[in-house]
This record gives structure tokens, sequence and C-alpha cells, in this order.
């Protein structure tokens, strides 16, 4: 009898420099070609030695996908269905089409495409989808299907709503009632139209923007499990560039909440499933930094990463994908769906 092909899983992750030597060249493929100024390429040296000069992205990426696989494999049918799991990365190695390379000259046939990036949009999650594609299209395979999101799964809800109570248990009693709740995700740039209102640049869906709107989902969803009194969405990391970009900026909301009396801020970084500069310096350091200064208490939740918990959540998603669910996307009716 001839063994069936394994299913490969493909995790697609945004990418890191892999030490000091190597922010230039990292930073320059995220501008596509356009080498930092020196100016900025200096802050960025100076953020990541702020950090202690750790990259750990790949590393914990590498953890995700092995961690995801080992738990398809262990639930799977009776039929000798097995996953076999594979790295791409967006800005760095081994890119997208790396995997998908690696993929063909393992005999794989079909992959499942999944993004650490929980909330669809054009710039982001469906740019990582282009890219296998194009791949796997210029070398013949594999087929892929892709979770493009899974911003309200029951599992990720649950595993968020965990996390956000635990960081509120560190709190003081007297603080945690009076606390506000920051769900944060990376902002996009945006483009202004003649009206003023706002479109995505990248997704160009009208101003019910649906990245912004995914997170909103995700932070309604876990408000209401833990009946949260405060809460509300803000956007962090905005990039430099001539373009507007989503806000409001979490630099600015944090001084409104505490002006507004709120003792303690909680961040969780909902759009984020892994310790990297923008949760190590722009949270730990620079959030923190302006909760101190506004004189009230800030903590985060603590980032997924390779929790046993959070794979868990994981192979909840792919095998719901691969029983043909609908991935969790915009779940308000008023709201578009991301793309087939």
């Amino acid at each position: 009898m001839t063994a069936t092909a394994p299913i490969g899983v493909l995790v697609m992750a945004y990418g890191t420099a892999d030490g000091p030597q190597d922010i230039e060249r990292y930073y320059t493929d995220i501008r596509g070609g356009r080498t930092p100024s020196p100016e900025h390429l200096g802050e960025l040296r100076e953020r990541y030695a702020a950090i202690g000069n750790v990259f750990p992205l790949l590393d914990t990426t590498r953890a995700q996908a092995a961690g995801v696989v080992s738990r398809l494999n262990a639930s799977a049918n009776g039929a000798g269905e097995t996953f076999r799991a594979y790295l791409g990365m967006k800005h760095s190695p081994p890119f997208i089409p790396d995997g998908v390379a690696e993929m063909r000259g393992d005999g794989v046939t079909r992959c499942v495409g999944i993004v650490m990036a929980p909330h669809w949009s054009g710039m982001s999650v469906e740019t990582y989808v282009e890219r296998a594609l194009q791949a796997a299209g210029d070398g013949g395979g594999p087929e892929f299907s892709f979770v493009r999101s899974y911003a309200t799964h029951p599992s990720f809800l649950g595993f968020l709503t965990a996390r956000v109570d635990e960081a509120l248990g560190r709190l003081p009693f007297d603080e945690r009632a009076q606390a506000a709740v920051i769900f944060s995700a990376h902002s996009l740039p945006t483009r202004t139209l003649p009206d003023g209102s706002m479109r995505c640049k990248y997704c160009d869906c009208a101003e019910s923007c649906r990245y912004r709107d995914g997170l909103l989902d995700t932070a309604d969803a876990v408000a209401v499990a833990l009946d949260l009194p405060h809460h509300t969405i803000a956007w962090q990391s905005a990039g430099r560039t001539a373009d507007p970009w989503w806000g409001p900026a979490i630099e600015d909301v944090i001084p409104q909440l505490a002006a507004e009396g709120h003792p303690a801020i909680v961040v969780c970084s909902a759009g984020f499933v892994a310790d990297h500069l923008e949760i190590l310096f722009d949270l730990d350091i620079e959030a923190r930094a302006i909760a101190e200064d506004a004189g009230v208490r800030f903590e985060r939740t603590r980032m997924p990463n390779a929790d046993p918990e959070y794979l868990d959540v994981l192979a909840d998603v792919v095998r719901d994908h691969l029983a043909g669910l609908p991935d969790a996307g915009p779940s308000r009716p008023d709201r578009g769906a991301p793309p087939a």
C-alpha cells in the first residue's frame, strides 16, 4: 500500500533580523529595497539594544509550527492522514517561497497556509497568501487553502479571555474595577477621501475597515466574556510614511484614559502572537513609560508565543478549516467578510 503524502502546514510570519548585524538588511527588505536613513537605522539599533538585542521571532515561529503539527498528528483520523510543518517568513529566511519549495521537494501536494496574525487585512494576511500562491504557481504546486482569519474563533477568544483575566488579577484589588483594557494591533496606512472619511490604503474598503472591525470584534467578545466595564481599541507601531495611519494611537489613548480617572491600564496586544520589538520595546518600554508619566499602573497580557494552550488554539483553527467550517472573520452583519 502506497503511503499517503502528508498535508503540509505552512506557518507564515513577518520575519526578523537574526542579530544586530542584520538590522539594515531586514528593514531594507521591509521597505521594498529602500535602505533606512542613517538616523532611522541608528534609532532602530538603539531600540533593539534597549531590549537586550534579542531576536526571538524565528525560534518562536518554528516552535509554533512544530507544536500545531504535533497536535494535528496526535488527533488525526484513522485514515492515515499526517501533517508536516513548514516555515515561510515574509522578510527574512526561510522566505515563503523557500517553504513552498521545501514542501514540493518532500512530495507534498496539499497544504494549509496560516499566518501568525489573527486579523485579516489586505496589507498583512493577503500579501502572505499572494506570495505563497505565486511560489506554488511558479513551481507547479502544492495546492493551497488558507486560514485567513481566526479573530473570533471560540478557542482564540477563550485564550485571550484567560490572558486578560490573568493580567487584571495582577492589579491591586481596589484598582481592578476601574482599570481600562486596551486591545491593540499594528496600525496600517490609510488614505483620506475628499469627504474626510478614511479608507484602508491596502484593503480599499470603506471606513468600516475589515481589519479594524476584526479587532473590534475580538475586543468586544472578550469584554462580554469578562463583563469588562471599560475597554477600547488602539493602534500601535505605526510606520514612518507620508500616509496617515489608523488611529487612535496607543500613546495617545493611555494619557486620555488616565485623565478620565482610570487608575490602571491593561494592554492586550490581540493582533500579535509573539514577542518581538513591537511588544518588548513599543509596549514594555514606551507604552509603560507613558503610563508611568500619566500616573497610572501598566500591565499587559502575556504573549501567546509557543504556550501549549495557544498551540491548542492553532490546532483547533486548522482542524475547523480543514473540516470546511468558515474561518472566523467579522461577525457583525454590517461588516464585510474576508475574501474567499
